[in-house]
């Protein structure tokens, strides 16, 4: 699964949710619909977390000096 992108990723798991939502799939199938699906629900997740923890937001101080600060969202 890490050689997916993000949008690969969400794609695959709205198919999966469409399937199960869908109620014409057997038992087993959908089983493995669901497992499929929390794991790249997991992986999306992760990808998200990754790229919070990247987002840096600019600021200036009363000086006019420049640092990096972590967004707060």
């Amino acid at each position: 699964m890490e050689e997916l992108t993000f949008e690969e990723a969400f794609a695959q798991l709205e198919r999966a949710i469409a399937a199960l939502q869908d109620g014409q799939m057997p038992l087993e199938s959908a089983l493995q619909q669901y497992q499929d699906g929390m794991k790249l629900a997991h992986f999306c997740n992760e990808l998200l977390q990754k790229a919070e923890l990247s987002v840096q937001q600019l600021s200036v101080d009363g000086a006019g000096a420049l640092s990096m600060q972590p967004l707060d969202l």
